[in-house]
């Protein structure tokens, strides 16, 4: 047999597809367990080192499953909407469905090449309108349920891409395309109700298996807060009041003055004539900057004042009303009650302006730093009756006061703001709703979906959606009188069509409904989920609120899509920053799997890296990987020829090497399955790598005459399969030498036994200096006192003890090592 190479991955590929190995079997569906990767984007590029990364160590750790019984179900599909298809079409004037079904082809086939489980006859492409045809059917079902509205918003406007940006494609208040300085602009657009679920969103998380950081940030950026709206009468503005959510009206009579967001509508109505320029050249200045700008809590603070008041609702005092950008119009109220003697940001800005700041709460222990700005928690003072009342009590009461006056009342305000899902851009799914001068906003009949995309039209923006350009896509009639009616310009997120991508898989080619409700009962939720981080607050957000969205209209019987979730680290280039074309720094796979093989490839990267932490690409240990299967390869062929050669009789001696071996076998299994259950796949191939140490040691020091063949037979059978995960082409090869039925991935993941966990003796290394010097036999239980002395006495490690011996570390079962 050849060695390992590219022509073993490609006889093992045509094998595994005549055969139809990995096809999911729906008549095994109770034993299912549905594995998914996040889809990829069809970028046009070849594969790189980041789909390695995701794609084929989830599908190791699939194979993993399906070895220990599973059904296991793992599809691949392509988010094949988007911006970066539709700028490629104004660049270079090819359409973006002809590029993206190109690159589409180009990553399949590199996807299959791969050597993955994933079963291609559940494929899903966004943008073809037998998936997109569902999308817009779940946008109808919102609107009919009430969770998809009109309204106008500010968006981030680009006037030299006429266009609408988003957060991510602003750059210090400047396009990333154009460097044109962007601009604030109000615009009608589509959202979806997701703050009608907000408590839903929050309690669902305590259930799930997912990692606490992105827990604590979905429970951050919905952000639930229990406090009061408290309304502040306009001075001389008969009816008009401003209201402000606080979480502290323990504070309340610490507010000096009260700050609007500059886009705020009361802004109109409270600007004096005298302020007048002042304000609107402040809000042009405003509308220049993006969202994520205006939050910055390290810019400087900038401001105006209206030259309008307002009246604190239990003193009577008028303050001052400011306008100033780190109030937005979108969160909360667009309000706040200033409270700069206990609010950090209120106290820069007062300090800039010179507004009073005043105590109001004190600390309760004299030990406790409480000078301003104080934040904490204490005692009320110079809040006339509540004066003396713990903070606790003091907003009680403060409420309770408001309420009886009609000024204010408890209430939970949240940070997540609606789901903004329309885009001025093509390449998306178009809205289905159609407008009618008549019957106003109509949605367009089920039956007459999918609503399709029209190929003839200039992407070239020009301030609208492309869309309203294209006429013979913009006439219509309205579905419910008739008459002329004009369709909706803009077309959907493409988080939309992500938002439930996972239930179309098993059931992608139903043309009656987006799925069937049974079939998807038994196949979701979702066991295992993998993917970017950096999902944490959108896409995964966006995921949990549809799905909730259909259990409450029935067409699901869980409320959460992903059981488990995993994030994978990122592999940065060699320099140690984020891979990217303009630092020159991105690593492609393709030479190293055309020199090694995609398992020397996939193995390197399980093994040189924490799956869930990634680090700097370094290829240094590559060879060392190719050398690990080499010996693997060798003792395959090395077993045959002991088991042709034997002995007819006799039974083998049992010794301290064969309860090593025993030892590492188990042990291995053990460990191996631990680790790669929970995607720690480095620690795991290194116990394989023990295995295999220890089944050469067991041959070189036991003469064959004397060897235990069927040990030997039944360790190397173990090693292959749990190998064979992370190497498959490599492991059906060698099962086949072995003598094993096809295919590997239809046997059964070996267990360990508990009783050949007990040794007699380990065997550590001892370092002198972080050198090793010798290896000792110790017993398993001898303490690190005893390490030592046996250590001490190796006259190996003796010459090199010349100096004193500063420090002793001891690594149960590993090493000790001498600091002199």
């Amino acid at each position: 047999m050849a060695e390992y190479s590219r022509q073993v991955d490609a006889k093992w590929q045509r094998r595994w597809a005549e055969t139809g190995l990995y096809s999911f079997d729906p008549d095994r569906v109770d034993e299912k367990l549905y594995c998914l990767s996040m889809f990829s984007y069809p970028s046009g590029a070849k594969l790189h080192i980041g789909h390695w990364w995701n794609y084929g160590l989830t599908d190791s750790w699939a194979r993993m499953k399906r070895l220990q019984g599973y059904e296991v179900f793992e599809p691949m599909g392509f988010d094949a909407f988007g911006l970066p298809a539709e700028n490629y079409a104004i660049d270079t004037g090819i359409h973006p469905r002809e590029s993206t079904m190109t690159n589409i082809d180009t990553m399949r086939k590199q996807l299959q090449a791969m050597g993955a489980m994933f079963d291609w006859d559940y494929e899903v492409v966004t943008c073809e309108p037998g998936y997109y045809r569902w999308t817009q059917w779940l946008f109808l079902q919102l609107y009919r349920a009430g969770l998809a509205y009109r309204a106008k918003s500010p968006v981030n406007w680009c006037p030299g891409c006429n266009t609408v940006l988003a957060n991510e494609q602003v750059h210090d208040g400047s396009c990333e395309r154009c460097d044109a300085e962007v601009r604030q602009k109000n615009m009608t657009q589509w959202f979806f109700k997701i703050t009608e679920y907000a408590d839903d969103l929050l309690g669902g998380l305590d259930r799930l298996d997912w990692p606490e950081e992105t827990k604590r940030m979905q429970r951050n950026w919905i952000g639930r807060s229990e406090g009061a709206n408290i309304r502040f009468p306009l001075v001389g503005k008969q009816g008009e009041h401003i209201e402000a959510f606080t979480t502290r009206a323990d504070t309340l009579f610490g507010a000096t003055y009260l700050v609007l967001a500059p886009e705020h509508p009361l802004v109109d109505v409270l600007t004096t004539e005298k302020q007048k320029e002042e304000v609107i050249a402040y809000r042009d200045y405003a509308a220049s900057k993006s969202e994520r700008e205006r939050l910055a809590t390290e810019r400087e603070k900038t401001g105006v004042f209206t030259g309008g008041y307002a009246e604190h609702p239990l003193t009577g005092e008028h303050l001052q009303v400011w306008i100033a950008d780190y109030v937005l119009l979108s969160y909360g109220t667009g309000a706040i009650m200033a409270v700069p003697g206990h609010d950090e940001r209120d106290f820069e800005f007062a300090e800039k302006f010179d507004l009073p700041i005043p105590r109001v709460i004190a600390a309760r222990e004299d030990d406790i730093d409480d000078s301003l700005p104080y934040t904490g928690e204490g005692v009320m003072q110079n809040s006339k009756e509540f004066s003396g009342l713990t903070s606790s009590d003091g907003r009680q009461e403060v409420v309770g006061t408001l309420e009886e006056q009609g000024l204010g009342e408890e209430t939970i305000s949240y940070r997540l703001r609606d789901w903004l899902v329309s885009r001025q851009r093509y390449w998306g799914a178009p809205i289905p709703v159609v407008h009618c001068p008549h019957c106003g906003v109509v949605p367009v009949p089920e039956e007459q979906l999918p609503l399709t995309l029209p190929d003839e039209v200039d992407f070239t923006p020009e301030g609208t959606s492309p869309l309203a350009q294209c006429e013979e896509f913009m006439q219509t009639e309205c579905p419910e009188c008739g008459h002329k009616a004009r369709r909706d310009p803009d077309t959907l997120d493409t988080f939309v069509d992500s938002s439930w991508y996972f239930l179309r898989y098993p059931d992608n080619r139903n043309e009656e409904e987006p799925f069937d409700s049974g079939w998807i009962d038994r196949m979701l939720p979702v066991d295992q989920y993998v993917g970017g981080a950096e999902h944490a607050v959108m896409h995964l957000l966006y995921a949990r609120f549809i799905t909730r969205v259909l259990f409450d209209l029935g067409y699901v019987n869980f409320t959460e899509p992903f059981e488990a979730l995993v994030h994978q680290g990122v592999i940065l280039g060699p320099d140690g920053y984020k891979m990217s074309k303009s630092r020159g720094n991105i690593v492609s796979p393709d030479d190293y799997v055309e020199e090694y093989g995609s398992d020397v490839f996939r193995l390197y990267l399980a093994f040189g890296f924490n799956y869930v932490e990634g680090g700097a690409w370094d290829d240094a240990g590559i060879q060392a990987t190719r050398r690990f299967l080499d010996r693997v390869e060798r003792w395959v062929n090395r077993l045959q020829t002991l088991l042709s050669n034997r002995p007819g009789s006799g039974s083998p001696q049992r010794s301290e090497i064969t309860e090593e071996l025993e030892y590492y076998w188990h042990n291995g299994i053990r460990k191996a399955t631990e680790d790669a259950e929970v995607f720690q796949f480095n620690t795991a191939v290194a116990r394989m790598m023990e295995l295999t140490n220890a089944l050469y040691k067991y041959d070189t020091e036991i003469p064959d005459q004397e060897k235990d063949i069927q040990l030997l037979e039944n360790a190397t059978r173990d090693l292959l399969l749990l190998l064979a995960p992370f190497a498959p082409h490599f492991a059906e090869e060698m099962w086949e030498i072995f003598g094993g039925e096809y295919s590997i991935f239809d046997q059964q993941w070996p267990e360990h036994d508990p009783q050949k966990l007990v040794q007699s003796e380990i065997e550590i290394a001892v370092q002198v200096n972080g050198r090793v010097r010798d290896t000792i036999c110790i017993p398993p239980d001898a303490s690190e006192e005893e390490i030592r002395e046996i250590a001490e006495s190796s006259e190996r490690v003796q010459k090199y003890l010349t100096g004193e011996i500063k420090k002793t570390i001891v690594v149960p079962g590993r090493l000790i090592n001498f600091v002199v």
